[in-house]
């Protein structure tokens, strides 16, 4: 608040440059602000403690509407001889309560106003009512020798009405003040929407799989990103379901038509940019079919199309795709993954990584806990069910004199020789245990695996892979040296 006498003022108050704006220099730089801020097309203007009314004159003669408010009838009767021939309109009244009745704007404009007023909530939440639906509020306010009113004040404000904000520093400006200023001055324009609720984009990531590759894509002439490998992606539009994008994504940038049941999903991950806002991104796993190859649809956003090893993949690719294609490997099903607004877009390879996976709940009841095998030699065991495993995906998980084991998840397999066996070799023709059998990802790598699995105990019972359990399934049958049968499966 102030104890200034506005009418005994209102003499001089033209004196100061950026009050009377009479160097053409001021004038002029209001003048085009002025344009930034009000629409471009004829408007009603609201100008609130519009003192002499300089800026309304400036609107005026920009083709705008005006009506003038002033409390002091001083100023008031100054504003109206400037506005003279204008059509504008200069009343008597209160800012916070100004005297319109039930006329409605597209502007409300109020420069060095708001740090004035006894309740700027309850003037700021009149002022929104006065507006027209997408009407602007124009605030020109600042900090002068720690007295006034901050942008950030300001802004928490405006947040109760709206969530569009445009704030314009306006220190560094000398023709705006008629003088270089230090101190803290600033616009802002707030539109007249009311808050929404929080919405996130939804986009869509295919990892096409050709055996132990995955296909990526090189950015080029889109603005984000460029020069950088990313998967076929975009973003979920109003109406589609998550699958329905994928496959309009894939066409679109690929050229292929996918059938929404060759889609599965890899992983959910909710992502931010450095800097930028959250969003939610599906990824789905897909298979080359090699009559369908594919081709770089879109060569004014790509500049080329390459497989990759899913366990080599380049460092030149986008940070969150590089997370999601790792947890993907990982077999994890959820991550959060939120840059810090210091990060890059790009993946850096000696950067803290930012995916955070979450665990997945599920019932207890009915799920293997774990499975036991008594060996005959625990040696022999742990080095060939230790490899086998292990490459798996499992990981050492207790040791003891008697025995070893390997966990994948909560479920774990122990090999143990225990002092109460009473047998020398597994015979998996008899009662009891025939096989386990374990998933594989792929054919390339069951093919892999099987071809190695000799050096290290674990001997074909066929060769190679064949047709297994189900329909388009593979598997390979290993047999290693205590008898015990292992059965991978690969689609």
């Amino acid at each position: 608040m102030t104890t200034t006498d506005w009418d005994a003022a209102a003499e001089s108050f033209d004196d100061e440059p950026d009050h009377g704006l009479l160097d053409p220099v001021v004038r002029s730089a209001w003048a085009r602000r002025m344009e930034t801020w009000l629409p471009p097309a004829r408007s009603e203007v609201l100008d609130l403690g519009c003192g002499t009314g300089s800026l309304s004159l400036l609107v005026a003669g920009q083709g705008h509407r005006v009506t003038a408010v002033d409390r002091s009838p001083r100023m008031a009767e100054r504003a109206r001889d400037k506005l003279a021939g204008t059509g504008a309109e200069v009343l008597v009244g209160d800012a916070g309560r100004p005297p319109v009745g039930n006329q409605r704007f597209d502007v409300i404009l109020a420069r060095h106003v708001v740090w004035l007023l006894p309740d700027p909530a309850a003037a700021l939440r009149h002022w929104f009512s006065l507006l027209r639906p997408g009407g602007r509020l124009v605030l020109i306010e600042g900090v002068w020798g720690g007295t006034g009113l901050s942008a950030a004040r300001l802004t928490a404000l405006l947040g109760e009405h709206t969530e569009r904000v445009h704030h314009e520093p306006l220190s560094g400006d000398a023709r705006l003040w008629g003088k270089e200023v230090d101190d803290e001055r600033y616009a802002l324009v707030a539109r007249a929407e009311p808050p929404r609720r929080h919405a996130e984009v939804v986009d869509v990531h295919l990892i096409l799989r050709r055996g132990s590759e995955v296909l990526l894509a090189r950015r080029a002439g889109t603005g984000y990103a460029d020069g950088l490998l990313h998967a076929p992606s975009g973003h979920a539009e109003d109406g589609e379901d998550v699958r329905e994008a994928m496959v309009r994504e894939t066409a679109e940038e690929i050229g292929i038509v996918l059938d929404p049941d060759e889609l599965r999903v890899a992983l959910v991950m909710q992502h931010r940019g450095p800097g930028g806002n959250p969003r939610m991104g599906w990824f789905f796993e897909a298979h080359l079919d090699p009559a369908r190859p594919p081709r770089n649809a879109e060569p004014d956003k790509c500049s080329e199309l390459a497989w990759f090893p899913l366990d080599a993949l380049p460092d030149d690719i986008v940070a969150y795709c590089r997370a999601g294609l790792d947890g993907y490997r990982a077999e994890e099903r959820f991550l959060i993954h939120w840059h810090e607004d210091g990060d890059t877009v790009a993946y850096v390879p000696e950067r803290p990584r930012r995916a955070v996976p979450l665990p997945v709940t599920a019932a207890p009841t009915g799920r293997v806990h774990h499975i036991e095998l008594w060996v005959p030699d625990l040696a022999e065991a742990e080095a060939e069910w230790g490899w086998l495993l292990g490459e798996l995906g499992h990981v050492p998980y207790q040791k003891w004199a008697h025995g070893r084991s390997w966990r994948r998840g909560d479920i774990y397999v122990v090999a143990e020789h225990s002092p109460d066996l009473t047998g020398g070799t597994h015979d998996r023709l008899r009662p009891g245990l025939n096989h386990l059998a374990f998933h594989v990802r792929d054919r390339a790598t069951l093919d892999a695996l099987a071809a190695r699995a000799p050096g290290h105990g674990w001997q074909p019972l066929v060769p190679g892979s064949v047709p297994g359990a189900g329909s388009g399934h593979y598997a390979a049958y290993l047999v290693n040296s205590a008898g015990f049968e292992v059965e991978l499966v690969a689609p």
